[in-house]
């Protein structure tokens, strides 16, 4: 018992002796504090506020960067200021820039302050694989990374360009290319009975689809192809550089086939529309002849295909690259070194989230179920009628 008490008098004197050294290194530390050294432990921290007192001091400049979302679960692009419960891709984004330290908190809550411009403002659900944002921002060391570290997976920020003070990506954009990607089910004949499974698209029926496709080509009013624009509104028109259906793919036992559409500029659900009118036509639903009465005054029943296969694929700045492009100052916004990224996000989170929802949720098979209810054939006198009788 003797050498177990001298051990735990040892002990406890080691410990003793310890603790005062610690005390007396503490008091070291914190005199050292005092005389305005740094502390070791609080490096971190310091290093942290240094590097936002840093950030304060940068220059805001104008960039535009180069994004790709999937947008399933989102209420398409634009942020709602004040309406929470509708999530969309600029409230992650914004969220990311101020996190990042690129803006200052009070610009993510008023996004003018930083001259924020989005090139297309993609609806619900929509996806984008080269969608373009202008903005002000501080220009922190490896911003990409830092913004993308805040951002979910889902989201990225896959390049960055400097451009000139007054650029805005929305008036600068020339034209839009977007990309439709849907099951070829879609375009079999509603009076066949179909496996969706073991569909194939026929070449004569791509033939009939790219016929049609090919009479939205150049300027026409495309008031029935959005909502809320009369007949006579100027913007209703617009110019369509090309629409073509691509060669049919097979992914997961479905055969898909992909819709590409460059236009000057769409309205809202105007793309899902001009798709829809070609399902309804390809399908026997309505007569080819109702693309051209579309463009007329009366009012058109056209159907919107679902958001799910809309990707937004690039956005092209030929006048503004043909002025500023090779002035020297500034880089002409052309994304080739940016392809194979573009092209590993939508392998990665675009295209499978398309296919695995339509396989889940049956977004287009359920909607061609509703093509029977539309009135494909009101007459110009039958719809004044009813609008007589309704007066």
């Amino acid at each position: 018992p003797r050498q177990v008490l001298a051990m735990a008098e040892d002990l406890r004197a080691a410990v003793a002796s310890q603790t005062k050294r610690l005390n007396s290194s503490g008091e070291v530390v914190e005199r050292l504090e005092e005389n305005g050294h740094q502390n070791k432990k609080l490096k971190s921290d310091a290093d942290e506020e240094d590097a936002e007192d840093q950030n304060k001091r940068l220059p805001k400049r104008k960039i535009v960067l180069l994004m790709a979302y999937s947008g399933k679960g989102y209420h398409g692009m634009q942020r709602n200021v004040g309406s929470s419960q509708f999530k969309t891709i600029e409230d992650d984004l914004v969220s990311a820039l101020v996190q990042s330290g690129c803006i200052p908190e009070n610009h993510g809550e008023d996004m003018k302050k930083m001259s924020f411009q989005r090139c297309a403002r993609t609806d619900k659900g929509v996806s984008a694989a080269g969608q373009i944002v202008s903005l002000k921002v501080r220009l922190i060391d490896d911003i990409l990374e830092k913004i993308n570290n805040h951002l979910p997976s889902h989201i990225r920020i896959l390049g960055l360009k400097r451009v000139t003070g007054g650029f805005n990506s929305k008036n600068k954009c020339d034209a839009r290319t977007y990309s439709y990607m849907l099951p070829t089910f879609a375009f079999a004949h509603k009076d066949h009975d179909v496996q969706e499974e073991v569909y194939r698209l026929d070449k004569e029926t791509l033939e009939k689809v790219n016929k049609l496709l090919a009479c939205y080509k150049g300027t026409h009013n495309f008031h029935n192809f959005t909502s809320q624009k009369g007949p006579r509104d100027p913007s209703a028109k617009r110019y369509i550089m090309e629409m073509y259906c691509g060669e049919p793919f097979v992914r997961e036992n479905i055969e898909f086939a992909v819709i590409k559409v460059k236009g000057q500029s769409f309205m809202m659900h105007q793309i899902r529309k001009m798709i829809g009118l070609v399902i309804a036509i390809v399908k026997g639903y309505a007569a080819e002849s109702i693309i051209e009465r579309s463009w007329g005054e009366e009012k058109v029943d056209v159907p919107k295909a679902p958001g799910l296969g809309l990707v937004l694929e690039r956005v092209h700045f030929e006048k503004y690259n043909r002025r500023f492009g090779n002035d020297g100052l500034h880089e002409p916004l052309e994304w080739t070194e940016e392809e194979e990224k573009i092209a590993i996000f939508k392998e990665q989170y675009i295209y499978p989230t398309i296919i695995n929802t339509e396989r889940e949720e049956k977004s287009m098979a359920n909607w061609l179920n509703t093509l029977s209810i539309h009135d494909f054939n009101s007459s110009a006198v039958g719809m004044q009628a009813n609008n007589k009788n309704s007066k």
